[in-house]
């Protein structure tokens, strides 16, 4: 077997032995006698090993051409453009995905038309490309695709998207889900002078949580939702942050309220099994909530904060609201739910939880003079509610004539009593102070105590 046969048979490229040849042939060629046939086929098959990737992931902007499997998971319109030269350009965005992750694909002029006409979802095609930065993240500017029937990629596709099918690269995403938490919009200086905005929304559905992230004008969709509504992402791709997967919205994407009602039930620890330096999700119950208060950083900047104090059926701890959080409507009775808190020592050696700007807090029913809320699933079947922490429990006791004695925890309206086992919260006028024991004696009507006497 000769040196070239050789190379080749050593080559795991998609090339045939007569093309490999012929290149071997123009690279002599090229270099004028100063390569013989064995240098140049070691030129060629090192050439043609750097385009061949392992995968999606693996492309990146800067690399002179890559060869890779895809499959067709979406394929856009054709869009008409002015060139500099006035000529009309024509192009068509595919997304294709592996294994690994997604990525936009760029048919240009003809091979735009080709791509609408012959494309289907589902084709796995071979790609050769240049790579460059796009508008959403690593695109590839096609030079040669072909369809390969013969090969096979594990790759979902859908038309609505659930947060576990989502993979790194992954454009063109709709994705429902439940809103947990809003976020201002921000604005910012990018590196050519221009202001951008920037704002965030927290969504859940059955399968997980993840961040939205609404940039520019998108980010004033941020404003329109409340927590628990139900909402539609569409043309969304994902991207990467801190290690988590984030779903972007940029300005051919958006954000629209649905009326289907998309199911978020949380995966919670229960506060008695806490430990320091964990991260973590709880729920619960407010059992008491001081105001917010301001104080200044190291830095001279200043922050802001509010501890309130969350119980759910096996222990009760504090949980500090940090920065924008700390302007949350909270009040005792409240249930509420807290993803991504971490743990920390506390005063007198108490843990507490850290909400901050990675947490979501999201208020999911009113105060104790409000509706019962749905019960809060605590990762059993006996998942804790209103019921079970301010006196509510008989509901035919409703106008009876109590006498209840506890410790003052909260000395707002309402003053909240807690005697150990119970809480409750009481209307009254009476001067009382945080952490003094008191009876009162009054009207309970609408799961609060109407104070006649406090003692």
């Amino acid at each position: 077997m000769g040196t070239i046969e050789d190379i080749y048979a050593d080559l795991e490229a998609d090339i045939s032995e007569g093309e490999f040849r012929e290149a071997v042939e123009e690279k002599v060629d090229q270099m004028g006698g100063l390569a013989d046939e064995e240098t140049a086929a070691m030129l060629i098959a090192h050439e043609l090993t750097d385009q061949q990737v392992g995968g999606v992931a693996d492309i990146e902007p800067g690399m002179e051409e890559v060869k890779f499997l895809g499959k067709v998971t979406s394929v856009g319109d054709l869009r008409e453009f002015d060139r500099d030269d006035e000529a009309t350009g024509r192009v068509v965005n595919v997304e294709v995905a592996d294994e690994t992750g997604s990525i936009r694909a760029a048919f240009w002029d003809e091979m735009a038309a080709s791509a609408v006409e012959e494309l289907e979802v589902g084709q796995v095609l071979r790609i050769q490309g240049h790579p460059r930065d796009g508008f959403n993240g690593v695109e590839v500017s096609v030079s040669k695709a072909e369809p390969d029937p013969d090969a096979d990629i594990d790759v979902l596709v859908k038309d609505v998207y659930q947060v576990a099918d989502l993979s790194m690269g992954r454009s063109d995403v709709t994705l429902r889900g439940q809103v947990l938490d809003t976020e201002p919009i921000r604005t910012f200086d990018r590196d050519d002078g221009t202001e951008g905005r920037v704002a965030n929304l927290v969504l859940g559905d059955e399968t997980g949580r993840l961040r939205v992230t609404l940039w520019d004008d998108k980010a004033d969709l941020a404003e329109e939702f409340d927590a628990r509504e139900s909402v539609e992402v569409v043309d969304g791709y994902v991207r990467e942050r801190d290690g988590d997967l984030e779903l972007h919205v940029g300005r051919q994407g958006t954000v629209d309220r649905i009326d289907d009602d998309v199911e978020y039930v949380p995966d919670t620890t229960d506060i008695e099994a806490v430990e320091i330096d964990e991260t973590v999700d709880l729920a619960g119950v407010v059992r008491s909530a001081d105001p917010k208060r301001t104080f200044q950083r190291d830095d001279g900047s200043d922050g802001q904060v509010k501890n309130i104090r969350v119980q759910d059926k096996t222990d009760d701890i504090r949980v500090a609201l940090w920065g924008e959080k700390a302007d949350l409507e909270v009040s005792p009775g409240d249930e509420i739910q807290l993803v991504d808190v971490e743990i920390q020592e506390g005063w007198q050696d108490d843990l507490e939880a850290s909400a901050g700007w990675r947490s979501t807090v999201t208020v999911l029913g009113d105060g104790p003079a409000g509706s019962t809320p749905d019960p809060i699933d605590s990762g059993d079947d006996e998942s804790p509610s209103l019921d079970e922490f301010d006196g509510e429990a008989d509901t035919d006791n409703e106008g009876d004539s109590v006498e209840f004695t506890g410790v003052v925890v909260q000395a707002g309206d309402p003053v909240m009593l807690d005697n150990g086992s119970e809480t409750l919260s009481v209307v009254t006028d009476a001067d009382v102070q945080l952490g003094e024991e008191v009876t009162v004696r009054g009207t309970q009507r609408g799961g609060r105590v109407e104070a006649d006497e406090v003692l």
